[in-house]
């Protein structure tokens, strides 16, 4: 009888997410929080998780902040301010490893919502790159592949440093994600 109720427990009990954290650092700073999505992505969760790990998205920056629409860091390749940053062609690196095949879910681009970027309007293009979002963006539905929402930190995000209106390019120092850590 005990392990039955046992076995129960553990049936009721929750599952452990996959949890992102983003210290920020510049602009704003603090902490931003994601519950990763590895039910409905697990492709670009793993790749996430991978580039976490190796620490090489330590001090990459916000190269894309469009007020109104969304913030998008993760270029590892020419995004990285402790390294090999350059302004002029972040948002166009990777991170070196294939492009991944897109993950369309049926999830929203609503407030706080986080989908994976991509080169142009080529669909399995995906590599590094992420973005966040300041508002609903229903025009990005079934068209990027959500990997996560923001759980805690969503003021941190509205302070990040905005570009310019159009392109959302930076001018001068950009914010950065000074430590990025990934727990199960």
């Amino acid at each position: 009888m005990r392990n039955l109720v046992a076995a129960f427990a553990l049936m009721a009990a929750p599952a452990m997410a996959t949890e992102m954290t983003i210290e920020v650092e510049g602009y704003a700073n603090g902490t931003i929080t994601i519950d990763l999505l590895e039910d409905v992505a697990p492709g670009h969760v793993a790749r996430l998780k991978e580039i976490a790990d190796a620490g090489r998205y330590d001090g990459v920056a916000f190269h894309r902040v469009i007020e109104g629409f969304m913030a998008q860091t993760g270029d590892v390749q020419f995004g990285n301010t402790n390294a090999n940053y350059d302004a002029r062609r972040a948002g166009t690196g990777s991170s070196g490893l294939a492009d991944l095949t897109q993950e369309f879910s049926d999830i929203n681009f609503d407030r706080g919502v986080v989908g994976m970027a991509r080169k142009g309007n080529s669909v399995d293009t995906a590599n590094s790159q992420f973005f966040i979002m300041f508002q609903e963006g229903a025009f990005l539905n079934g068209q990027y592949t959500v990997i996560g929402t923001v759980t805690n930190g969503m003021d941190i995000v509205d302070q990040i440093k905005r570009g310019h209106p159009r392109t959302g390019a930076i001018t001068g120092k950009p914010d950065v994600m000074k430590k990025v850590t990934i727990t199960e």
